[in-house]
């Protein structure tokens, strides 16, 4: 097979080469699941009193997002081309979809924090960022590896995890009601308003060198950092 210049190294690049074996050995840990994720939901004290809602967050938000990173763009124009210079930093909102329990503990805590924020019958509300924000998290989960010396049934290895700073929900979605509708539960969505996040390492520190960084509750074990479950 013919050989193509590596123009990086100054070798040959031989695709031929690359075995199933090689592939193994580069697919660290397996590869992260999709599934294996837990989300940190705050509310303000203010608003929601009820110091357990973050402990149904935990379970009851069935889907999230790792965030996308955005540059935005500057074009210059010269002679017919354009140089392009970065922009500004953008951060898109945040958006969780949470399973509708029978008592509405969740979707009432949002409905409470958007009119605080923002009152139904008069246009009134809270004007102090400080008051009507709060911090997030996301937490990327792994399996326990065999061998740990732990119970694989209740801990997990926190992988990765992003920290979303000054957020306040914009957008509380519908919940469609039918006839039609069988054999499914409630879910319903919010759209989390997002100042800026920070990605954190397995040790809860800033992997971006930021200098807001905070520690996971996690128990630290001689083979890593693991959540308990």
């Amino acid at each position: 097979m013919a050989t193509n210049s590596n123009q990086a190294t100054g070798g040959t690049i031989n695709p031929s080469f690359r075995t199933l074996n090689d592939f193994k050995s580069r697919l660290t840990g397996g590869g992260s699941r999709p599934n294996l994720f837990e989300c940190e939901i705050n509310f303000p004290s203010d608003v929601v009193g009820d110091s357990t809602l973050p402990e149904y967050t935990r379970f009851l938000v069935k889907a999230a997002n790792l965030p996308a990173s955005t540059l935005s763009v500057i074009d210059i124009p010269f002679r017919g081309r354009n140089l392009k210079i970065a922009g500004d930093r953008t951060f898109d909102p945040w958006s969780i979809t949470i399973i509708n329990d029978t008592d509405f503990k969740i979707r009432n805590a949002f409905e409470k924090w958007m009119n605080y924020i923002n009152k139904h019958e008069d246009n009134s509300g809270q004007t102090d960022p400080v008051s009507y924000q709060q911090n997030m998290k996301v937490y990327q989960l792994g399996r326990a590896a065999v061998g740990t010396n732990m119970a694989s049934s209740d801990k997990m290895p926190i992988l990765k995890a992003y920290e979303f700073y000054g957020t306040f929900p914009t957008s509380i979605s519908a919940i469609d009601l039918s006839y039609d509708s069988s054999d499914t539960i409630e879910e319903f969505t919010v759209d989390l308003q997002v100042q800026w996040w920070d990605a954190l390492d397995p040790t809860g520190s800033s992997i971006l060198g930021s200098s807001n960084t905070e520690q996971f509750n996690s128990a630290s074990v001689s083979t890593g950092v693991f959540w308990t479950i």
